[in-house]
């Protein structure tokens, strides 16, 4: 299955902005360019330059349990903790303890990768942290030109008056809810910012 916005038309791999739906997406495989994304796009058609080997499953494979459009509240923090999480909660980043996780633990068994060696000893060597991003609703899969493709990074953000779908919540963080929130509300913003390439 591509990594794609269920919007989308089926098979395609370029991004989706103007979908009405907003998915999450892992770091590893969502982006296109991504360490774990075969398929090889021209940059100016956004379309395959060569049959992919395997599809980027991305936008299906966080394994959370939940997606973008998850709209809390309107009695924010105590909304937010009825729901199950945290103000500020980052997935991918947010320890359950709401510290923040320094090796990609939470996205990654282990961490995410190991080196071998001559005598087929694997030596760890983790992934950095990375936040699992979201696209779609307005929203971009890529963060910019490559070849290290990047995403955006989704938050669990608080609105402080009417936010419309497109609109920030907060400093740095848009609704991609579909949603126009009210004071109070919580949903999980999109972040403005690009986020790092895997490392």
């Amino acid at each position: 299955m591509p990594a794609i916005n269920m919007g989308a038309a089926s098979g395609s791999n370029a991004n989706v902005a103007t979908s009405p739906v907003s998915v999450m997406m892992s770091p590893f495989s969502g982006p296109t360019g991504s360490p774990f994304d075969a398929v090889q796009m021209d940059p100016t058609t956004q379309l395959p330059v060569a049959a992919p080997t395997n599809y980027s499953t991305g936008a299906l494979s966080t394994g959370i349990g939940f997606g973008c459009p998850h709209v809390v509240g309107l009695t924010a923090p105590q909304s937010v903790k009825d729901a199950g999480f945290t103000d500020d909660y980052t997935p991918g980043v947010t320890n359950p303890d709401g510290t923040a996780a320094t090796l990609a633990v939470l996205t990654c068994i282990g961490g995410g990768k190991s080196l071998a060696t001559e005598n087929g000893e694997a030596v760890t060597d983790p992934y950095e942290v990375q936040p699992l991003l979201n696209f779609g609703n307005g929203g971009s899969r890529d963060a910019g030109a490559g070849p290290a493709f990047t995403g955006f990074a989704t938050k669990m953000v608080t609105a402080t008056g009417s936010t419309a779908n497109g609109a920030a919540i907060e400093a740095g963080f848009v609704n991609r809810s579909g949603l126009t929130m009210a004071t109070g509300q919580s949903a999980f913003g999109s972040s403005t910012t690009a986020s790092a390439a895997v490392a």
